[in-house]
């Protein structure tokens, strides 16, 4: 991928819209769910994974440019998933609860891990 203007430009448009989502996300899912658990990080890491993994066997079976790919992986995505925010709220966790921060941790990572793989497969299965 070159690191033209128009790619400069898509990152920077893809992540004014991830991190709005993100924000608007993580606000609805505690809204809606209020926990002692920061399950709005973990809805958005996890749903970004499964969407990025989507993305990356699209991008296996199809042609798509490279300001596309910017926009949606490093723009939209890498704005909408935060990994500064799993750390903080996990080293907040493990100073109350080890087993919430031990649990947040594992789901955070294996989670993402998960949906991404499911995501890719996912897709696969269905393009040959």
């Amino acid at each position: 991928m070159t690191l033209s203007w128009q790619t400069i430009l898509a990152i920077g448009v893809g992540g004014f819209f991830g991190a709005i989502a993100r924000a608007y996300s993580v606000h609805m899912t505690n809204k809606f769910i209020p926990l002692e658990f920061p399950l709005g990080v973990l809805v958005v890491n996890v749903l970004g994974s499964f969407i990025i993994g989507i993305l990356f066997a699209t991008f296996a079976h199809y042609t798509v440019g490279d300001s596309t790919k910017a926009f949606l992986t490093t723009g939209f995505l890498g704005a909408l998933t935060t990994y500064s925010t799993f750390a903080i709220e996990s080293f907040f966790l493990l100073q109350t609860s080890l087993v919430l921060g031990i649990a947040n941790m594992l789901l955070n990572v294996l989670g993402t891990v998960l949906a991404a793989a499911s995501g890719y497969k996912l897709l696969s299965f269905f393009v040959k």
